[in-house]
């Protein structure tokens, strides 16, 4: 009995043995994979991001493009070497960029919270830069380098990263970095890919902010914001004290005499956007605040003085014309805020060359400039005064072709004060030739037209020629002392409005 007590107890213990090893073989059953799931909230292009109930969105564009006929990526050749007209002078800037943009959104009981991020990486070429110090030739001085100097490395490292915007949006606030509330939808470009028409707000790369929008149905929006004036609003406060004939020549009346920041911007806009088209009207306070008089605290300084800005826009859709054509109009009135009109990738001042039109004349000059405020030692701020218009009317061919024509005009008036300052200056006297007259107003006239071919979706190609000129006031002839930097020589140059001829061609894929 003992011997068969053994053998079944051995048995069991070898089944149980058996039985575990088996099932530590068997396989463990994996966790359920989360695979991404369309959100179908927000449109075409959202994820839900795994694990959470946020949504997501990546998108951007890849881009390459060449500017004929200017030192600028994004604009005319109206000062430096470019202005020069000579030698110096490019005849082509090429650029390459990736735009890359992350979108986020989550619904809340506060409604939806909303990230949004968007960077570009550009690759410049170009952007000579006369040398000076007796030298008329340019260092290699690529533009978004900022100094001259070849590296060793093929300049690679001067490639630049920008930030285009990164704003959060939550219960009607938007915080951060995005457009200003004061442009249009369309920002600088009604119709047009060139970046430097004047006549309305500008801030395509986005201005910091603190801004509330109420919406009230029906397309009817409001919106009040506090916004960064230290990068893109801040056009000049200059000091006439400080002027030089060469600076005049140069677009400039004296010395920059920004102090430091004191109040952002204030702007409130109205916006009714609907099936028809969009109607919005935007106004703008912005303080000038300039520094001393001299060197030191003890030369004293001019009190602050508040400018300000207003606008009308209206964009007309479903015209008859076409499926899809669209005019876009605005109009700016500025006092004191004159990157309200000139916006910031418009060029403020301006030193232009071209041919003579007198005997006994070397070649003829154009100069402007457009502060904010002037002033001279012992005297208050003078604000400039502009206005301008800009448009666009852009029509489909078909859905592969679209032509687009577009304008701006600015206008830049001086006051009886400010203009006697400027012109009674030793400097200006210096300067002008007998018989000669003096005005710093200036209007800009530009115009263009654009053709872009779409073969594919979400692939453009596009021609865009644009034409600008500088219709300065000044009449007669300048002495001027010359520039090694723009190589030009000590001579008499007539005073002669000024034009520039840009074509900027481009591809572009939009994902």
């Amino acid at each position: 009995m003992k011997l068969v007590k053994s053998l079944l107890l051995g048995s069991a213990a070898g089944l149980i043995a058996v039985g575990g090893a088996q099932a530590a073989d068997l396989p463990v059953k994996a966790k359920a994979v989360e695979y991404v799931k369309i959100c179908s909230l927000y449109g075409a292009g959202f994820y839900y991001i795994p694990g959470t109930d946020t949504c997501i969105k990546l998108g951007g564009y890849l881009r390459a493009e060449v500017a004929l006929n200017t030192n600028s990526d994004f604009n005319g050749q109206f000062s430096g070497v470019g202005g020069a007209h000579n030698r110096l002078s490019n005849y082509y800037t090429i650029r390459s960029r990736e735009d890359l943009n992350i979108d986020t959104r989550t619904a809340t009981e506060y409604g939806v919270v909303r990230t949004f991020f968007d960077a570009t990486f550009s690759w410049t070429t170009g952007g000579y830069n006369g040398a000076g110090a007796g030298l008329t030739g340019g260092a290699t001085a690529y533009s978004t380098a900022g100094a001259p100097g070849a590296q060793a490395d093929g300049n690679v490292a001067q490639g630049a990263i920008g930030v285009y915007y990164a704003f959060i949006q939550f219960a009607g606030f938007t915080m951060g970095k995005a457009v200003s509330q004061f442009s249009a939808p369309w920002t600088n470009y009604p119709a047009n890919n060139f970046d430097g028409l004047v006549g309305g707000g500008g801030t395509v790369t986005g201005v910091n902010q603190f801004t509330y929008t109420a919406d009230f149905g029906q397309g009817v929006t409001a919106a009040i914001s506090a916004q960064d004036q230290v990068q893109y609003y801040q056009s000049g406060v200059v000091n006439v004290s400080a002027i030089t004939a060469a600076g005049i020549v140069g677009g400039a009346y004296g010395a920059n005499d920004i102090a430091g920041s004191r109040m952002p911007d204030l702007v409130g806009m109205v916006r009714v956007d609907q099936a028809w088209g969009l109607f919005q009207a935007s106004i703008a306070a912005h303080e000038n605040h300039a520094g001393y008089y001299g060197v030191s605290e003890l030369t004293g300084h001019p009190e602050d003085k508040w400018g300000w800005a207003v606008q009308l826009a209206l964009s007309i859709k479903n015209i008859p014309t076409g499926a899809g054509d669209t005019i876009n109009i605005q109009g700016v009135y500025t006092d004191g805020a004159t990157r309200y009109n000139i916006q910031d990738l418009a060029a403020n001042a301006y030193s232009m060359f071209s041919g003579a039109t007198s005997a006994g004349a070397y070649q003829s000059v154009g100069f402007a400039s457009a502060p904010d405020a002037v002033f001279i030692a012992g005297s208050g701020l003078d604000n400039i005064k502009t206005w301008g218009f800009r448009g666009g009317y852009t029509h489909n061919w078909d859905p592969y072709w679209n032509t687009g024509i577009y304008g701006a005009y600015g206008v830049v008036m001086y006051s009886d004060a400010a203009k006697a300052a400027i012109c009674g200056s030793a400097a200006m006297g210096a300067l002008l030739v007998a018989g000669s007259t003096c005005n710093p107003d200036f209007n800009i006239a530009q115009a263009g037209i654009i053709t872009r071919w779409t073969p594919v979706k979400n692939l453009t190609f596009s021609a865009d020629f644009n034409w600008t000129r500088i219709d300065q006031k000044y009449t007669g002839q300048v002495a001027y002392a010359g520039s090694a930097t723009t190589a030009k020589p000590a001579a008499v140059y007539d005073l002669k409005d000024q034009d520039s001829f840009v074509m900027l061609l481009r591809a572009q894929r939009n994902w």
